[in-house]
């Protein structure tokens, strides 16, 4: 891996030092970085690093410098992971490394007081790719990112105290109407966000698996439902407010009440660099504090 891109949130000025530790690791073993626009003053400001700066290639849109990219290492939490998802979307086969600099995440796995462990395996090749599932909202262009969440797809009511109705049906078959704030299409990677918080369970990513998760059903009968990936989703909202909100991962946008929505499985996926220090089940046991003793 040559060209290394380097993605983090609008925090980055809290975690300066460790910021200039990657680049500087990364630079000395002859990689070529690129970064941010925004992030030139800040270097320029704090450091007097002039040779440093000589190295390193600004950008002003990921988009466009993204098919350059073996890797983008992103430093934030599992949001800046989803935001530099969408905007690799046209060049997908792009590797992430995410960096944790926030609180609960589970895709950013690698705790940035970790930054010095995770440069050295990376440069080592101690790593493996591993491939998660994405699911796209078929037809019209809704979104600027693109119709692809790694997370989920949500509709949700919007500006009134009503709830709103939702007619599922899979694979032409109606399955059941959902009087509820919303509905949640979530993959196995988002098993872990939205739909973990209402009520969903938690998903394996490596499972051919979708969870189909209301938020705050109106009969206490309805539970979250986990279906086949290869199956086709047909969303019918209907209720008396005019709009309502759908969502695919942190984008969102509002929409006509009487509309319809099919999803399906993506035939793309997103690409994540997993350091061997790090697994799924080691990360939900240190997010969830499991086998953790707090009676005392």
């Amino acid at each position: 891996m040559t060209n290394i891109g380097i993605y983090t949130n609008l925090q980055f000025r809290e975690y300066q030092n460790e910021l200039l530790l990657l680049i500087q690791s990364l630079t000395s073993h002859k990689k070529n970085i690129y970064l941010h626009k925004s992030i030139d003053e800040t270097i320029l400001k704090n450091f007097s690093s002039t040779d440093l700066l000589k190295k390193i290639n600004f950008y002003d849109n990921l988009q466009l410098i993204a098919k350059k990219l073996d890797l983008l290492i992103t430093i934030g939490g599992d949001g800046t992971i989803l935001e530099s998802i969408h905007h690799l979307q046209e060049h997908i086969q792009t590797p992430v490394l995410g960096i944790n600099s926030g609180r609960l995440g589970f895709l950013a796995s690698i705790n940035i007081s970790e930054i010095n462990t995770a440069i050295l395996q990376l440069l080592n090749q101690n790593y493996s790719i591993e491939h998660r599932s994405m699911i796209e909202l078929c037809g019209e262009k809704m979104f600027d990112g693109g119709n692809m969440a790694l997370n989920e797809f949500t509709i949700h009511k919007l500006d009134t105290s009503s709830m709103i109705s939702i007619e599922l049906y899979i694979n032409q078959q109606h399955v059941n109407t959902y009087w509820a704030d919303g509905l949640i299409i979530s993959t196995p990677t988002g098993s872990t966000a939205y739909s973990l918080s209402a009520g969903g369970p938690i998903i394996h990513p490596q499972s051919n698996s979708l969870v189909i998760t209301p938020i705050a059903a109106h009969n206490l009968n309805v539970r979250p439902l986990v279906v086949p990936d290869d199956v086709l989703l047909y969303l019918k909202v209907s209720g008396r407010a005019e709009h309502c909100m759908i969502s695919m991962d942190h984008l969102s946008k509002a929409v006509n009440i009487n509309s319809t929505f099919t999803i399906k499985k993506s035939k793309k996926t997103a690409k994540f660099l997993n350091l061997y220090s790090s697994n799924f089940y080691n990360t939900l046991k240190n997010k969830l504090l499991w086998g953790a003793d707090r009676r005392n």
